[in-house]
């Protein structure tokens, strides 16, 4: 109930009184709602994500924690014995609910006297016989300073078009941004939009000498987004991947 699973209250269908949990040892799920007026009975599960499933709810748990961290679908299939297509059905399914949670809840970062860092990074395997070239998925993010509020959103392309467009979804007006000197950080337009723009070009120094601008925050965020999730199938889950980083967060 305290993570938003299970209905906190529940009225009968009947009478229209509301509802209380009882224990119920020959319920698969182990407890019942149970009008206090008529006695009629419903199943816990009603109202709630677990009412689609046929799975106990210890079942259901167990499959979702293996989805939500990564667990390979042939592990999933040995000790669980659910087929691949049920697994598929279920990861999607999971995947969907994740998204829809953190886009519901999800507000902007910054203001005034906040510090945002925001970056660029690219999400795959180096090809050695192609020199630097990574292939992979852009994801476009930023990191508060102080409290640690993000946002990782995954992006076609680093043009000015789609950073700026995020930039102005994702961070509060006031705020002092701070990027690399990447074109696609357009100085002008974010002043004229109410924010302070710092720099710094890593070319040269990772610390601005003049300003003090750096961008080590948002570094090490990509080194730990990177850490948490499985390299295999990165690149279609990336969505997902990202969002679950952003709960885990809050």
């Amino acid at each position: 109930m305290e993570s938003g699973l299970i209905k906190e209250t529940f009225n009968c269908v009947r009478c229209k009184e509301p509802c209380s949990i009882v224990k119920r040892k020959k319920s698969s799920n182990g407890s019942i709602w149970r009008c206090k007026k008529c006695r009629a009975e419903k199943s816990i599960r009603v109202g709630s994500w677990f009412s689609c499933s046929k799975l106990n709810l210890q079942e259901i748990l167990r499959l979702t924690w293996d989805l939500i961290t990564g667990t390979k679908t042939c592990d999933i299939e040995r000790k669980s014995g659910f087929s691949s297509a049920t697994l598929a059905d279920w990861r999607h399914f999971v995947h969907e609910q994740v998204l829809d949670h953190v886009e519901l809840t999800s507000s902007k970062i910054g203001g005034v006297g906040k510090v945002v860092e925001v970056d660029e990074s690219k999400f795959g395997k180096r090809k050695f016989h192609k020199g630097r070239h990574v292939e992979g998925q852009w994801v476009f993010g930023g990191v508060e300073r102080d409290s640690g509020k993000l946002f990782l959103v995954a992006v076609h392309d680093r043009t000015q078009r789609t950073l700026m467009q995020i930039i102005m979804e994702w961070i509060e007006p006031g705020t002092t941004i701070i990027s690399d000197c990447w074109k696609g950080y357009n100085h002008d337009v974010l002043t004229a939009e109410g924010f302070n723009h710092l720099t710094v070009n890593h070319s040269l120094n990772f610390v601005d000498p003049d300003t003090g601008a750096h961008t080590n925050t948002i570094e090490s965020t990509w080194r730990h987004v990177k850490s948490r999730y499985p390299q295999y199938n990165r690149q279609n889950n990336a969505s997902f991947y990202l969002a679950m980083y952003m709960f885990e967060k809050r």
